[in-house]
């Protein structure tokens, strides 16, 4: 049985549930990881038991870098003087 809720796909396996105890779950994710967005998620009940199986969107990897002493993502919060800086750095290559 597949439902949306709360614009996350969930399917039970092996059983039933209610509304209310799928809800449950989709909180328990999302309260368990609250800087990613849950997709999906697949319940298998057995007996007692249920085994959760969650998908989260894949976020995208900042860079980071080491740049005149700083760690950095981006130049443009540089002001002036530090992209000056780090135009003029000597790059070393092995």
């Amino acid at each position: 049985m597949k439902e949306m809720i709360d614009n996350v796909e969930v399917e039970v396996l092996n059983g039933d549930m209610n509304e209310e105890e799928m809800k449950a779950y989709v909180r328990y994710v999302k309260d368990k990881y609250p800087e990613e967005t849950l997709t999906a998620l697949t319940l298998t009940v057995d007996g007692d038991y249920v085994d959760m199986h969650y998908y989260l969107q894949p976020q995208p990897i900042q860079r980071i870098r080491r740049i005149t002493g700083y760690l950095v993502g981006t130049l443009d919060r540089f002001n002036d003087a530090k992209r000056a800086e780090e135009h003029d750095r000597v790059k070393h290559h092995l």
